[in-house]
């Protein structure tokens, strides 16, 4: 198991541009913590001289919400396809996305989320294969 530590909630650079207003229901049902210690660590990884979220934005937002300074994080040891999060994390600098409390008022229905979000990064991915050949 990675090494888990705390780490300023608002210092992890999100690479997700919406948050499906469904998952968060489901996460807030299930989040019983008050302590970032007894808290789910999230994966992050460094991009160039960032830290980013590579996944868990959901759980991240209910922490931020429930007024969490830190959260617990490990690096994440996956092979990421790191093109596609340097074009993600672009479009949230873009959008001014650069803290996790930023999502707070990006929270979309599963409609929304599927064509804002998942349908965009499809696109990406779909244009990315398409111009590699």
């Amino acid at each position: 198991m990675p090494e888990v530590f705390l780490i300023d909630i608002d210092e992890v650079q999100p690479s997700q541009l919406y948050i499906s207003a469904e998952k968060l229901r489901n996460v807030k049902e299930h989040f019983h913590s008050r302590k970032p210690e007894t808290m789910e660590p999230l994966p992050v990884k460094r991009l160039g001289s960032e830290i980013i979220f590579t996944d868990g934005h959901t759980r991240a937002l209910v922490a931020y919400l429930a007024g969490f300074k830190k959260v617990r994080v490990y690096w994440d040891e996956d092979d990421l396809d790191w093109g596609a999060y340097e074009i993600c994390v672009k479009w949230c600098k873009e959008e001014g996305i650069r803290s996790i409390g930023d999502l707070k008022d990006r929270i979309v229905g599963p409609e929304e989320y599927e064509i804002l979000w998942l349908k965009r990064c499809r696109r990406m991915q779909y244009d990315r294969r398409r111009n590699k050949l």
